[in-house]
């Protein structure tokens, strides 16, 4: 989900998946937000 917009977008993500400093494309809100994920756990990035 995008964390601007709450739109979805096309990433998906296991649970043992980590991504750091990953910058997410939202196509509703054309916006770059960098994050990281661990666990589930989505922190943005600022």
């Amino acid at each position: 989900m995008c964390p601007v917009c709450g739109n979805k977008t096309s990433l998906k993500i296991r649970e043992d998946t980590e991504l750091k400093h990953f910058p997410l494309f939202c196509p509703k809100c054309k916006q770059e937000t960098l994050i990281s994920i661990k666990q589930f756990n989505m922190s943005v990035i600022k």
